[in-house]
């Protein structure tokens, strides 16, 4: 098989490892440390993630801290648009604006720099993994908060049987899914 037929097919899954027990025991932490180091099977997950996200014409891909920023950076490179961060409070210099969110038990804060984006903007908000879509709808909520459009989300991986999807307002899109 040539090398563009070997990409077209590759496994985006076996590029991919689970350890298990992490950060907890019970949990299977989906490792893409091992994606990120094989360079053949990085250019094909972010050829096919630019494919995914290019039909939302973004302006901007807004990466949530802080393996989003892994993927979403060089993303927004191959589509030749600008990467903004969303992350956790106090960790952006300048002013900022932030909105809080519900968790199972609590609340959390994300936060942006207040000039990141403009009124009418696209923006697609991008992270390594959808699990219960609470961090990536808050991502959402505040790019809108500022005027933005958002016109689509995508993972690396998605956690189906989580249910994160459900709770997003816009198309998504995930390379990879784990049902269990």
């Amino acid at each position: 098989m040539s090398d563009a037929g070997a990409r077209k097919t590759m496994d985006i899954k076996a590029h991919i490892r689970g350890i298990p027990d992490f950060p907890k025991p019970g949990i299977l932490f989906y490792d893409i440390s091992t994606l990120l180091a094989n360079a053949d099977a990085w250019q094909v997950a972010m050829g096919r993630m630019a494919r995914a996200v290019a039909p939302a014409l973004p302006d901007l891909i807004a990466g949530i801290e802080s393996r989003g920023f892994l993927v979403a950076a060089p993303l927004a490179l191959k589509l030749g648009c600008g990467f903004i961060m969303l992350r956790k409070p106090r960790k952006l210099p300048g002013p900022t604006v932030g909105l809080d969110y519900a968790l199972e038990y609590g609340t959390d804060r994300i936060e942006m720099q207040h000039d990141a984006v403009h009124p009418g903007q696209r923006v697609v908000v991008v992270d390594d993994l959808l699990a219960t879509g609470g961090t990536m709808a808050a991502g959402i909520g505040l790019l809108r908060q500022a005027g933005a459009v958002v016109p689509a989300a995508a993972a690396l991986i998605e956690l189906s049987f989580l249910g994160g999807r459900a709770r997003l307002d816009v198309p998504f899109s995930a390379l990879a899914s784990y049902d269990s």
